[in-house]
C-alpha cells in the first residue's frame, strides 16, 4: 500500500467591497383582496418612480420574494373565550437594489426611498461584483497553504512529497459581505433623505478549506 499524507489547506482573501445591496421589505394590508393587491402594486410603482427620479435604471428595483396571506386578530367573544376574527389580506413584498459602491449613489438610493411613501424596512450590505474571482483567490491560497504544510511535514519526517493523489473540496457558497453595518432608522428613512456621508466600508475577509492527499516517497 502506498504511503500518503493528507493535509487540509486553509485559504483566505481580503478584498475591498465594490458593490452595495439594499434590501427592502414592505407590507400592504386591506380587508378586500383586490384593494390589498392594488396597494401592493402602488407601493412598487412608487418605489420604482422614486429610484428613476434619483437617476437609477427604471428596472433597478428587483423583487426577491412576494407573499400574500390572510391575517386574523385574536379577540374575546361574549363568553370571554378567544376566537380568531378575519382582519384582512396582508401582502409582504421583499425587493432589492444593487449598484456600484459609491457614497453618492448610496445617498441617492436612500434619498429615493425617503422620497417614496412606502417606508420599507431597510438592510444595507457591502459586497463584491465578482465573487467568482474572490473564490478563485481563496482556492489558490488554500492549495499553496496545503502544499507548504505537506512539504514541512515531509521534511521534518525525513521523507519526500510525491504525486498529488486526491483533492476533496465542498463546493459551498461563500459569504462575501463586509462587516460594516450601515443602519437607517425606518422613521428617519420615511421622513428625510440622508446626506452624502464619506464612509469607508471595512474590507471583506473570507476563507475556505480543501483537503489534499499526496503520495510519500
Amino acid at each position: 500500500m502506498a504511503r500518503t499524507i493528507t493535509v487540509k489547506g486553509v485559504g483566505k482573501a481580503t478584498v475591498k467591497p465594490d458593490q452595495v445591496v439594499i434590501r427592502m421589505s414592505f407590507e400592504a394590508k386591506d380587508k378586500n383582496y383586490d384593494q390589498a393587491m392594488a396597494l401592493a402594486a402602488q407601493q412598487v410603482a412608487d418605489l420604482k418612480r422614486a429610484f428613476a427620479n434619483a437617476g437609477f435604471e427604471k428596472d433597478a428595483l428587483k423583487t426577491t420574494d412576494f407573499d400574500i396571506r390572510t391575517d386574523y386578530d385574536r379577540v374575546k367573544d361574549r363568553n370571554q373565550n378567544y376566537i380568531s376574527v378575519f382582519a384582512g389580506y396582508e401582502c409582504t413584498h421583499r425587493a432589492k437594489v444593487v449598484f456600484d459602491w459609491r457614497a453618492d449613489l448610496l445617498a441617492a438610493a436612500l434619498g429615493a426611498i425617503a422620497a417614496s411613501m412606502v417606508n420599507p424596512t431597510i438592510n444595507i450590505d457591502f459586497t463584491v461584483k465578482n465573487p467568482a474571482a474572490v473564490n478563485e483567490l481563496i482556492l489558490q491560497d488554500a492549495t499553496q497553504n496545503a502544499k507548504r504544510k505537506a512539504e514541512i511535514l515531509c521534511a521534518a519526517a525525513g521523507v519526500k512529497l510525491g504525486q498529488l493523489l486526491d483533492i476533496n473540496y465542498n463546493w459551498g457558497e461563500i459569504e462575501l459581505y463586509a462587516q460594516t453595518k450601515y443602519s437607517v432608522d425606518d422613521c428617519l428613512a420615511a421622513s428625510c433623505a440622508p446626506c452624502d456621508i464619506d464612509i469607508d466600508p471595512d474590507d471583506i475577509q473570507a476563507g475556505d478549506t480543501a483537503t489534499f492527499v499526496w503520495e510519500i516517497v
